[in-house]
């Protein structure tokens, strides 16, 4: 090999090496936005974050909402999810703070009163022996609401509330929250029915998501929009898996629903017959004096 083909080699080779060399740096470059782009992909990060919340079963909440007539609301305590459930302090909407107890379709309200020596008052959402169908704006039903979404997209790292997040944010159609999870199937079927018939009413909902470095939903900001008008609402979730159990109050302090209706309707019917009574009263009265030529009670 003469001088020049050794020359010319060597350049190639060189040229070569600077090659590998650049594309190996291009490589790691892309390689890591590439991988930090999949570690924040929005389907992938909602399904992780998803799972890891259903395992915690509870979480502290803080709820604030703007109702569709404009009124604000709010309501802090604890969530839980599959059954649905919470125990959480109401207020706003006109009407005084009120302390609220769910479990699945079991909902105790306690009273400000004591009613029949009760202070809790036990409502049944079920209908005919049929589930009710509801949103509980729990951390684990928001993120369902967001399973296997292509439109979610990663907005980028950010605190929330002194908490380091990943921001996703995304806007939705019926169609599309109806299609909820059809891609991960990380749902039980059960729930994702439950999901589907508890959304058909939304036409658009809109939903920025924190999820904290720990894998779970630190606060989530949703409007949600139906034939009624639009409600929007902030979610922020702390303490998952620490927050303690629903439980429902004392037996010995609760009044079902139906008693209670039970005792109004029998005050109402009382209440009838003794207005029947003193109108039959009157009348007798009213005769009486007729009869002594003295005028009426009544003319």
């Amino acid at each position: 090999m003469n001088s020049a083909v050794r020359t010319r080699a060597g350049v190639t080779m060189a040229g070569a090496a600077l090659l590998v060399g650049g594309l190996t740096a291009c490589g790691g470059a892309d390689g890591g936005k590439g991988a930090d782009a999949k570690a924040h992909d929005p389907v992938e990060a909602v399904k992780a974050s998803y799972l890891k919340t259903v395992a915690a079963k509870f979480a502290k909440a803080e709820l604030s909402t703007v109702e569709k007539d404009g009124k604000a609301s709010s309501q802090s305590g604890t969530k839980g999810w599959y059954p649905s459930g919470h125990d959480v302090v109401l207020k706003g909407g006109g009407e005084p703070d009120s302390r609220s107890i769910m479990m699945g379709d079991t909902v105790y309200t306690q009273l400000d009163k004591p009613l029949k020596g009760k202070t809790w008052m036990q409502m049944d959402l079920s209908k005919d022996g049929k589930p009710g169908v509801r949103l509980n704006e729990d951390p684990a039903e928001y993120l369902a609401m967001l399973l296997g979404q292509q439109k979610l997209t990663h907005v980028g790292a950010e605190k929330s509330d002194g908490v380091d997040a990943q921001h996703y944010k995304g806007s939705f159609t019926n169609a599309d929250l109806l299609q909820a999870d059809e891609s991960t199937k990380a749902m039980e079927e059960k729930n994702r029915q439950y999901l589907r018939e508890s959304v058909k009413h939304i036409t658009a909902f809109e939903v920025d998501l924190w999820i904290g470095a720990d894998g779970y939903p630190v606060r989530v900001d949703s409007s949600s929009t139906d034939d009624k008008g639009t409600s929007k609402t902030t979610a922020k979730f702390s303490d998952f898996g620490r927050a303690p159990a629903v439980q429902p109050p004392p037996a010995d302090q609760v009044v079902t629903f139906d008693a209670v209706m039970k005792g109004v309707d029998a005050d109402l019917e009382q209440v009838d017959k003794d207005l029947a009574q003193a109108d039959k009263d009157l009348e007798e009265a009213d005769k009486t004096l007729r009869d002594a030529g003295l005028p009426g009670l009544r003319r």
